[in-house]
Order: structure tokens, then sequence, then C-alpha cells
């Protein structure tokens, strides 16, 4: 079996216009969240205001209507002419930051034209939900205004499909191997890298263009405000708290994360910048039949998969999923204990500063582990001011079989500023509704 280099990276992050602008902001301990207009002039309809989202005009984007019909984004103009119109013309907005995301990759891989389009070389980009804002305006004007089907123009499919990123980018950069999604709800993004990284490590493909995206969209927003699981009544920098005890919900938030992914040996010829090693992927199910509860037993076996019986050196920092969510802070914050002790490593909790991007999450803070690599510093927990002091109600169980502690008993493991610190191995963990779990440890070359 072979093993795989991470050797490029790129993305769509708000507020940032560019990489080097959100590794500087997230180690500044700057929070990317900010009040969304577009959610404000709902009033009260809405219970959560905050987002960490990202507008057209901030990706150097124009938006071109129709003139047929209303509110319909019939195409983009890229102002800076980085994506031809013929793909735009087949793009939503999401799919457009996964082709800019995969030219800066493949240009900080330094790739070749014939590297690029050999069949060796792969597409792999899943996002959480499905091109909502062409959809929105296409059925708001058959079934609301009463428009003939063919006003809304021939390419509502493919801007809208499940494979639409990869569609996109493999039409851009014309690559000849493999081009697949993988829908795993929230751990999406890290699905992806896995997939491509087992298929690089078994000999299906040389080089692989991998991640996850999630496009800014109101339905999104409101499909999780109507499940009352987003946070609300914090300030928009102190709304993302995780392990915090005032936690009430997480930020939706949108982006996107590319990376290239190559085998080692033919990285290390060529010359290449290794940016990481990934030393083992593994992910699983819970089992129990709860789509939502997370599971202390199916993250258990999780990091036993992971460690491959600890054989694999335990990590020097650990990426968490943390959400911000009562529940599943608790049951994250307590499996890492469980498996890795008190001591010897430290939490980072990404979403801190820029909320949960749901498809993008997984990869995303993948790139965010790469980054804490590269500077050799830790990312915070953001506005985990206060760790609840009590046991949780579910270790007061007979049954509980995790750690005693209060989460207050593990102050140390999560500091609430970026410091510097020698690291060379992270550990990243992400998870999903329906019980899907999916970790990957990454290390210096």
């Amino acid at each position: 079996m072979r093993k795989v280099a991470v050797v490029g990276m790129g993305g769509a992050f708000p507020t940032c216009t560019s990489l080097d602008d959100f590794s500087d902001k997230i180690f500044a301990n700057q929070s990317l969240i900010r009040e969304w207009p577009e959610v404000l002039a709902y009033d009260k309809k809405i219970r959560s205001t905050v987002a960490g989202y990202i507008t057209e005009a901030e990706m150097d984007l124009e938006i071109i209507y129709s003139t047929i019909l209303e509110n319909y984004p019939e195409t983009y103009i890229d102002k800076k002419n980085r994506i031809p119109n013929i793909n735009l013309a087949t793009a939503d907005i999401g799919s457009i930051w996964a082709m800019l995301g995969t030219q800066d990759a493949i240009k900080m891989a330094g790739w070749s034209n014939e590297e690029t389009q050999s069949e060796n070389t792969g597409v792999v980009i899943g996002s959480g939900a499905g091109g909502n804002v062409i959809l929105r305006n296409a059925w708001h004007n058959f079934y609301q205004l009463g428009k003939k089907t063919r006003l809304a123009g021939s390419h509502t499919v493919d801007r809208s499909m499940p494979y639409r990123e990869v569609a996109n980018v493999s039409c851009l950069i014309k690559n000849r191997g493999v081009a697949e999604t993988i829908g795993s709800a929230c751990a999406t993004g890290l699905g992806n890298i896995g997939h491509a990284y087992r298929l690089i490590k078994f000999g299906l493909q040389d080089r692989v263009i991998a991640g996850g995206v999630e496009g800014t969209s109101l339905e999104t927003f409101i499909g999780f405000d109507a499940m009352q699981v987003l946070s609300k009544n914090f300030s928009p920098t102190q709304s993302s708290r995780p392990f915090d005890s005032n936690r009430n919900g997480f930020v939706c938030s949108f982006g996107s994360g590319i990376i290239a992914l190559e085998e080692y040996e033919m990285a290390k010829a060529r010359g290449a910048h290794i940016i990481a090693v990934i030393d083992n992927y593994f992910n699983n199910s819970d089992g129990d039949g709860d789509m939502f509860y997370p599971s202390f037993a199916g993250q258990q076996r999780l990091w036993k998969g992971l460690l491959n019986d600890n054989t694999l050196p335990k990590p020097d920092v650990v990426k968490v999923h943390g959400t911000s969510t009562p529940a599943g802070d608790a049951i994250e914050l307590l499996s890492v204990v469980d498996t890795l002790g008190e001591s010897g490593y430290h939490i980072a909790a990404p979403k801190s500063q820029f909320g949960h991007m749901l498809g993008a999450a997984g990869s995303v803070e993948f790139i965010t582990a790469l980054l804490m690599l590269q500077e050799q510093k830790v990312l915070p927990c953001l506005n985990s001011d206060n760790l609840n002091t009590e046991l949780e109600n579910f270790q007061l169980q007979p049954n509980w079989q995790g750690p005693k502690n209060p989460f207050s008993h593990y102050r140390h493991l999560l500091p609430q500023q970026s410091f510097a610190k020698e690291i060379n191995r992270i550990v990243c963990l992400n998870y999903g509704f329906g019980g899907t779990n999916s970790a990957i440890s990454i290390s210096k070359d």
C-alpha cells in the first residue's frame, strides 16, 4: 500500500480574500461570524441571525439575473477572469468556489497540464445541500408565477444536482480519472478526502482533487433554524462557543475547502513541497438507530480504527468537530479524553471561529489542521469561557463507562487563544446525522 501526501490547498472562507488572509485571521484569534442581512430581513420569522456567510462580491463575482424570470441567477461574471464563461454557465455559487479552490490547490501542488489531465488524476468533492438558490427561483417562477419550464433555461439540472461540484471541476481541469461525489452530512468534507486518500493508497489513482463545499443558501439556514439547533442570543463573535456551559447551538456557515493529494514517492521525486502526510483514515457508523444523538461507543470504535490498535502514535493536537451543541460537544470531549488521557495534547475547535460549514466543514477544518502543522501553532476554542463544573446528565447514569470528571477538569486541554507549540501529528474528527463518523491523522513529512 502506498503513502499519500498533501501537496496543495485552496478554498473560500467567510470575510477572507485568500488562504493567507484566512490563516492570518484564525491565528490572530479572530471570529469570521457576522449578522446576516438576508436573515435579518425576515425579522422574527427566523430565530438565529448570525452566520459565516460569503457574498458574491467578496469572491469578485457578479450575478447576471435573468431578464425573463424574477430573481433567477442566470449566470455569473468572474471579475478576475479566473473561470471561463462556459464553465460559469453550468455552475451554482458553490461549484464556482470549488473551481477556484481547485485552481489554487493545483497551482500550489505544481501539477502540469499533463499530470492534471491524466487518467490517474481524480476529483472527489461533496456538498451538504443541493443548488438551493438555483432551485428556489426556478420552482418559484414555475409554481407561483406560472412561467413555462423552458424559461428557466437549460442548466437548472446541472447547477443543482448532487454531483455538480465534481462535474464542474472535472470539466474545468479535464482530468480523465475518477470523478465522483460522496455525501455524508456534516462529515462530507472529510469523507471525500478520506475516500481520495484510499484511492491513492490502494493504487487506483496517483493524484486526487478532494474536499467539500457548502454554498451560501438561506434554505439551508432556515432548515436548521426550524430544528432549533442554531445559536441565538449572543453577539456574532460570541455565538459559536464549543464546550462552554452556555452554548445553545451551532452557527450555520458556508465555504469551501479543496486539497490536492498525491502519491508520496511521485511528489517527492518531482520536488513537490509536501504540506503533510496522511497517516490513516477511518470511518464508521454508530449503529444505534439514532438519527441525531451522538454515540460514545461509536466514537470509541472510530478512535480504535484510526489508531489501528495503538500502532499509530498519539497526536499533539486534536481538531474536534466541536459544533457548540449541548450533547455533541459533551460526548466528543469525553471520547477524546477516554482515548488519549488527560495530558500530552491540546484540542482545537475551529468552528468557534467561523461556525459550522456543514458539507464543507471537514475539508475547511482539514485545511486548518494543515495550517497548524505549517505554522506550528494550536488554534483556539474561542468563547469556551465557562466549563461545566458538574457532571453531564448521562455521566450520572449507572451504565456510563466513560470519564467521570466534569468539563472543568479538562480546562488545560482547551486553549482560549492560539499559541505556539511543536506539532508533529494532528487528528481531525467530523460527524454527521445518521451516526456517520470520520477521522483522519496527518503528520509532518
